[in-house]
């Protein structure tokens, strides 16, 4: 009963539904693992990592670990069968749990119940032990009684307790230096050891790839490894060795040409196609791993492999290694040491060669791995080699043999040569439109499943680049309309892929023959959920009338009233951006009509998303940015406004004499100044405003930070642009978007919003030119008993405030960004003082302290020492950021207040009440001016 007690709280803990006391499960656990069943115990083992999982704390993780070492010691049950299938459980449970060993807080405690089984008289209960402490070497590398038991259990003559031995070895091999460097000359003998079986030299072997903590290790290692590639010509030797060869080389990088000659000779000498394909392999390892130590020799041999095999699968292989070179600076390397050295010309080299070749093969990933070849070469060496026309022709032949089989190789095949026709097409825009019309008419001929490939690579090239227009869209309606014929999920999906296409070449206006086409195919056909795609893929391509259409018409068909509500702010916020885009250039009136309109929707539409939010999806980020969105436009009102008030209010007949007397010259322009003053801070503010929706957006994809910084930068350049031609030229400096011409944009929208910029920062100096400007003379742990109980700290100590926490992350961690480590800010401010009235200095009054710790496992602990000398309450406030891996902060959260009550102590209090009964004056705290 107790124990599925136990499973029934993990399982409603995990999904959220019930939140216990992590204490309560674990007694759960414990009752489970003195149950007199062995099942039972079993069982209770087996769910330690799912308690962990939810409570990731030291304290509980500590206490489960001693339960677990207990029964790793003693078992329960008297039978030595059943002790050691609870081992094995509890072994599997620490394997599991890797990440979390670095929370066990007596360590010593823990090894030393978990070593005390190394001395019984059962092998495999030694063995079992021997791979608990390998399993545990990341937390005790250097135990130099588990080095001695690892040494000696390799002499053992059980075999079961040699290979745990082995297994610990290794895994304090890569933990130790010590223990590597002491370990290797024992390994060497066995391994060269005449008595040795071959199969255990084969898992020894491995051991060595571990050995490069020192160079003169590495060195030793590799001698040893070249000896025996030389000494045991067997097949699975062989392999074991050269691996091994790879892994070491690459652990000590120093080694990784030679490693790439000696990989190179075997796979153009050895015959046997197991060694070529190990060779392969550690060659494809190394290309990834270190691009840019391959030479042309290097990458040369590899071609010469490549065109004289006669084997499909090697020669996809060694393919497969040159389309991954071919995608880093070893293609540059290629080409560039081959100016001047050689009279071969660019386009007859082997490499080329090999591509051309394999764009028309039989095999389909071979011709694959040509296009990418060819592609790769096309796009960054295009003042070595013209190959453009040569990789468009090799896409189409794959599209001509793929684009009719369904098979899941041939959609592979199709999907890899479409990647790389768009990532040509990005840089060679002038064969964007044959390719495009070739694409188009293709898509006739095609199976279900490649359509909706080719419709993702149209979408993509015409995102990049205008090249579908009007004069396509009756081609794409009519394939539309014989798409709908079919409810099936990939029929669907095609749906959701033309209609995409569709919205791309009608360039954000939909006719209305269009439209009702659509919207007739979706009513037959299609479910509840691709009409929501659809209509999502429109609002980004700019079709917001249709959009709006289409999600008033999916409010009624969902069975949730956040569901309603969040489709309805969709509706309202789609209806807002039509108003938006109805307005022409330089028609005022029109302008604040529309965001009138646009602003009452948006109202409407904050006001449904508010409601379609829920404790566990509070949509924070949806409510912060639509909020920002509506105050961006009533700003724009504003200025608007503000602008057009110089024509009803001009400046006074006495602007001028009040501009002398002030001194302020911006008088002259009259209460305009004024008003752009503020219009001015404004901007600023909103800017800022995004800033911290930047900051505090840890887990949003690459595209959404972009544009809410495309936001903020249109805010700053309004901003700029008062500042320059209104309030104070001199000053205002534009500098921060210099860098914004040289970024990479992503889509047509980025483009245009950076060409706007553009053309707005060129017009501004043109006009500070023309014209002259108005002036240029304008100037935690201790945490109280109570939520609203202070804690109390004497005024002469300083209180130790210690600060852990776990990161919490999504279904996918580390999705877009890593966390490097935890910013924490501690600050404190003087509320009320309730000691004498002396005048304070003010870093008495406060303490700012900021800390970057990192965090281990997701789990993170550190402490503060704060000063309260001021006798009185303080508030003192915990604030966390992240930081990533490129050093930016992102202002994540959580953020915690307690308050601290400091007290006079009794020695200070004592005196203070001699002093004066004795009629003299009490002194000054000495707190109040200096630390102690």
């Amino acid at each position: 009963m107790s124990l599925s007690t136990a499973r029934s709280f993990l399982s409603e803990a995990c999904y959220g539904e019930q939140e216990l006391d992590a204490n309560s499960a674990l007694m759960e656990l414990d009752k489970g693992l003195r149950s007199g069943k062995l099942g039972e115990q079993c069982e209770a083992v087996v769910l330690f990592p799912k308690l962990f999982q939810k409570y990731p704390f030291p304290i509980l993780i500590n206490s489960a670990f001693l339960k677990l070492a207990d029964i790793f010691r003693l078992g329960y049950g008297c039978f030595r069968h059943r002790n050691n299938f609870l081992r094995l459980c509890v072994l599997k449970v620490t394997q599991q749990s890797e990440k979390h060993l670095e929370k066990i807080l007596n360590v010593d405690e823990f090894v030393k119940r978990v070593f005390s089984v190394i001395h019984s008289n059962d092998p495999v209960a030694r063995a079992i032990t021997l791979r608990m402490l390998g399993s545990l070497a990341s937390i005790i590398p250097e135990r130099k009684n588990a080095h001695h038991s690892i040494r000696q259990s390799l002499d053992s003559h059980d075999n079961v307790e040699v290979e745990a031995a082995i297994f610990a070895a290794a895994s304090f091999s890569a933990q130790s230096k010590d223990f590597a460097a002491g370990i290797c000359n024992k390994v060497s003998e066995m391994i060269q050891g005449l008595d040795t079986p071959v199969e255990l030299k084969l898992k020894l072997i491995p051991m060595l790839q571990h050995m490069h903590h020192d160079a003169s290790l590495a060195s030793s290692s590799r001698e040893l490894l070249q000896h025996l590639v030389n000494s045991y010509p067997s097949t699975p030797m062989v392999i074991v060795t050269l691996h091994t060869f790879t892994q070491l080389a690459a652990f000590s990088l120093i080694d990784i040409p030679k490693q790439l000659q000696l990989l190179l000779q075997y796979l153009k000498d050895d015959p046997r196609k197991a060694v070529k394909r190990l060779a392969i392999n550690d060659l494809k390892l190394l290309a990834k791993k270190a691009p840019h130590l391959w030479i042309r020799e290097n990458t040369q041999m590899l071609c010469e492999c490549a065109l004289s095999s006669p084997y499909d699968s090697l020669k996809l292989g060694m393919l497969a290694v040159l389309s991954t070179l071919s995608g880093t600076i070893a293609i540059k390397q290629y080409f560039s040491n081959m100016t001047g050295t050689s009279s071969v010309p660019p386009r007859l080299t082997d490499l080329v060669k090999l591509a051309q070749e394999c764009c028309y093969h039989s095999n389909l990933a071979v011709a694959a791995h040509g296009v990418i070849v060819l592609s790769n070469i096309a796009v960054s060496c295009p003042e070595k080699v013209q190959l453009e026309q040569d990789t468009v022709l090799g896409v189409e032949s794959i599209l001509m043999l793929c684009s009719q089989d369904s098979s899941p190789s041939a959609q592979t095949t199709l999907k890899t040569a479409l990647t790389s026709l768009v990532k040509m097409l990005k840089s060679r825009p002038h064969l964007s439109q044959p390719a495009v019309e070739f694409l188009l008419g293709q898509l006739h001929l095609s199976c279900d499943s490649s359509r909706v490939l080719m419709c993702h690579a149209l979408a993509a090239i015409a995102t990049h680049l205008p090249v579908l227009g009007d004069g396509m869209l009756g081609d794409l309606v009519d394939l539309y309309r014989v798409a709908s014929h079919s409810s099936t999920d990939k029929q669907q999906e095609l749906l959701v892929s033309l209609a995409t296409v569709i919205f791309v070449a009608s360039q954000s206006s939909l006719s209305a023959d269009v439209k009702m086409v659509i919207k007739q195919q979706l009513e037959n056909v299609a479910n509840g959920w691709t009409v929501y795609r659809i209509a999502r893929q429109a609002s980004r391509m700019g079709c917001h009338e249709f959009s709006s259409e289409l999600y008033q018409s999916l409010r009624t068909r969902v069975a949730s009233e956040h569901f309603y509500f969040w489709l309805n702010s969709l509706k309202e916020f789609s209806q807002a951006e039509q108003y938006l885009s109805h307005v022409e250039d330089g028609d005022y009136s029109g302008a604040m009509s529309a965001i009138a309109e646009a602003l009452r929707s948006y109202q409407k539409g904050i006001a449904s998303l508010t409601a379609a939010s829920t404790p566990l999806s509070p949509l924070s980020f949806q409510c912060e940015f639509i909020k920002l969105r509506i105050d961006t436009l009533q700003a724009l009102s504003q200025l608007i406004c503000t602008c057009n008030s110089l024509k009803t209010s001009p400046p006074p007949a006495i602007a001028t004499t009040i501009a002398l007397t002030s001194g302020n010259d911006l008088q002259r322009c009259g209460r305009i100044s004024l008003q752009m003053k503020v219009c001015m801070d404004e901007f600023r503010s909103l800017a800022a405003r995004y800033a911290d929706l930047h900051q505090s957006s840890f887990d949003a994809d690459y595209a959404t930070l972009r544009n809410v910084e495309l936001q903020q930068q249109s805010c700053l350049l309004v901003s700029h642009v008062i500042e320059a031609l209104i309030l104070d030229p001199q000053a205002a400096s534009f500098q921060e978007y210099g860098t914004l011409g040289s970024v990479q944009t992503e889509s047509e929208y980025e483009r245009r919003m950076m060409s706007v910029f553009n053309h707005v920062l060129e017009e501004v100096e043109g006009l500070t030119k023309k014209h002259p400007p108005v002036s240029y003379l304008l100037a935690l742990s201790p945490s109280p008993r109570t939520p609203s109980e202070p804690i109390p700290v004497q005024n002469s100590q300083q209180l130790t405030l210690k600060v852990e926490g776990v990161v919490q992350h999504g279904s996918t961690p580390g999705l877009f960004r890593k966390i490097q480590s935890v910013c924490l800010n501690v600050t404190s401010v003087l509320q009320s003082k309730t000691g004498p009235d002396y005048k304070i200095p003010l870093d008495s009054k406060t303490n700012e302290i900021e800390q970057r710790v990192e965090p281990h496992n997701d789990y993170f602990s550190t402490q503060f020492l704060l000063n309260f000398s001021i006798l009185g309450t303080h508030n003192v406030t915990v604030e966390a950021s992240v930081v990533d891996e490129s050093g930016t902060e992102w202002k994540t959260g959580p953020k915690t207040t307690v308050s601290v009550k400091s007290l006079e102590d009794p020695y200070s209090q004592q005196l203070r009440h001699q002093l004066q009964q004795g009629g003299a004056q009490p002194a000054p705290q000495r707190g109040a001016y200096t630390r102690f």
